[in-house]
């Protein structure tokens, strides 16, 4: 089983809102997923990204794959999360 991170489509029409999930990467995009790890909402300014700091490290640590679209929201989140040295 190839377990993936990838968003997951929620909200409504020309609103939408993602869950980012571990899932396995033959399921749908909105199906069912093992975990979810984060959110991210485009429609604020600027755009919301929230994770589980824990389980996505857990996820990624197990060998879960991010689409390249979770992988830009993830280095985004690091970098805000960093410390202005």
């Amino acid at each position: 089983m190839a377990v993936v991170l990838r968003l997951a489509r929620a909200g409504a029409k020309k609103k939408p809102y993602y869950h980012v999930v571990a899932t396995d990467s033959r399921n749908p995009r909105d199906g069912r997923f093992l975990e979810a790890v984060g959110a991210y909402d485009p429609n604020l300014n600027p755009a919301k990204v929230e994770f589980k700091d824990d389980r996505l490290e857990y996820w990624l640590k197990a060998g879960a794959q991010p689409t390249e679209t979770v992988h830009n929201l993830i280095k985004r989140h690091k970098r805000a999360a960093k410390p202005a040295a």
